[in-house]
């Protein structure tokens, strides 16, 4: 299948933590725990078609400005959730860099259109033995 090469550089990978929201007890007003994590796809050093792909995308997570923003909060560990969050953005330009193959239209050979019009003339047999007949007497 083809697919565009690409490295993503660490450097811009912009992670900030934050309190989860939800149920979890004392732990969720106590510990940063969840991760947003953010890229500036216009900025960073994927290749044009790429950014061009990932840009296109209709994902809500993508800015006005490009930038993807991904939030983790799954995990109660902040290590866990970076790498959750890290997975989704990986998840995306994935799914950008996967080049659907174009479907090349053929024509039926001669055999199997034989083969078909033979199985319409059986077919339209079954159906003609089916039928009532009406005798003269």
């Amino acid at each position: 299948m083809p697919r565009i090469a690409y490295t993503l550089q660490p450097a811009e990978l912009e992670f900030s933590a934050m309190r989860a929201q939800g149920a979890g007890g004392q732990n969720v007003n106590k510990v940063s725990s969840a991760v947003m994590l953010r890229l500036n796809i216009p900025a960073s050093s994927l290749p044009t078609r790429l950014k061009e792909r990932v840009l296109a995308m209709n994902d809500k997570r993508i800015t006005e400005d490009g930038v993807l923003i991904i939030k983790a909060q799954e995990h109660r560990s902040q290590p866990m959730n970076r790498a959750a969050a890290l997975a989704r953005v990986m998840d995306v330009l994935e799914a950008a860099a996967h080049i659907p193959v174009t479907r090349v239209a053929t024509k039926p050979t001669r055999a199997s259109k034989t083969r078909r019009l033979d199985g319409k003339v059986q077919r339209g047999q079954v159906k003609q033995l089916r039928q009532r007949r009406v005798t003269d007497e």
